[in-house]
């Protein structure tokens, strides 16, 4: 009976221990659950397994399990489906690695970024698609809603996640050219007016002309619409309309660098840039200027506002070929 006893207080110091050693592993288990922004997605398969396919196509779930923080854009289903179709693509397998890895990248930000930190304007994405391998930028607007580069909708915003958050969007956002820009920012409406006029040259064909293919990269003193109404009354013109085709084709080309992505870091004084319609002159001395050849001077209000195709500089005067 001794013996037994001794078995039996034997046996139950070693179930005892195995049970704490249980414990202390559920413990461990539950410490090392994550939350991160690949986790979100896995757990939303449902709506966004395309997503999980291009994450893990283009081999980028693991950073989105690092340690951040990150905001990501992330589109559905849906989204995917119509991107795929408008491109041409059969399916994901059809996109190119890397042009994959560098269209989810656009839609990553640094940092942990919610809806309520968002206001109208300029943020820079992950991707670096953009000439000399420069962070591509996002316009964004928050007008109503929250709108990013003129396509793509917030449909559920600040998902909280261990590093960083997810907004929800309803289209997949493409490479922005200097077009996209253009046209998203309500800033440059009546520019995108004068160019895409039906006497003038193709620009919207011209100005999307894709990096590395001539004439791309271009550099656009873009004129905002301020800029262009200013120009209207210094011309004692009522509109756009009343400026013949010639004069605003010199025009617009005065505003177009081709083959360069010059930065605000590259403009020195007394600068000659030379434009599709002849040359200019920068200076930076009390703030970055343009001087026309006819010596109006245009200040750059805005800078680097970097497309895949190009870089846009705002300002706030119309530069004009030389008049007579």
């Amino acid at each position: 009976m001794k013996n037994l006893a001794k078995f039996l207080k034997v046996l139950m110091i070693v179930v005892l221990s195995v049970s704490v050693l249980a414990c202390n592993d559920d413990n461990d288990m539950e410490e090392t659950k994550t939350n991160t922004i690949a986790d979100f997605v896995v757990k939303n398969s449902n709506n966004y397994s395309s997503l999980l396919a291009a994450l893990t196509k283009a081999d980028l779930v693991e950073t989105l399990k690092g340690a951040g923080p990150f905001t990501v854009f992330a589109p559905d289903n849906a989204a995917f489906s119509a991107f795929l179709s408008a491109n041409g693509f059969a399916n994901l397998d059809a996109v190119p690695v890397n042009t994959l890895k560098q269209i989810l990248l656009n839609h990553v930000v640094s940092g942990a970024v919610k809806s309520t930190d968002l206001t109208t304007g300029y943020i820079s994405t992950l991707s670096t698609t953009a000439p000399n391998n420069l962070n591509i930028s996002m316009f964004v607007n928050t007008s109503g809603g929250v709108k990013l580069n003129g396509v793509s909708d917030v449909t559920g915003a600040n998902n909280i996640v261990d590093n960083g958050v997810v907004h929800l969007v309803n289209k997949v956002i493409g490479l922005p050219t200097i077009v996209t820009f253009a046209v998203a920012d309500p800033t440059f409406s009546t520019l995108v007016t004068a160019l895409t006029r039906a006497d003038q040259p193709n620009f919207v064909s011209i100005l999307s002309t894709a990096n590395g293919t001539n004439p791309a990269p271009f550099t656009v003193f873009a004129p905002t619409n301020n800029a262009f109404g200013a120009l209207l009354t210094e011309l004692g013109v009522s509109g756009l309309s009343a400026i013949n085709t010639a004069t605003l084709t010199a025009t617009l080309n005065h505003h177009v660098v081709a083959g360069a992505n010059v930065r605000s870091t590259s403009l020195t004084n007394n600068m000659t840039v030379g434009t599709l319609g002849g040359n200019i002159t920068a200076n930076i001395t009390g703030g970055a200027k343009l001087t026309d050849a006819n010596g109006r001077v245009s200040n750059i209000v805005a800078v680097n506002v970097q497309a895949s195709n190009g870089v846009i500089h705002a300002i706030d005067k119309v530069i004009l070929p030389k008049l007579n």
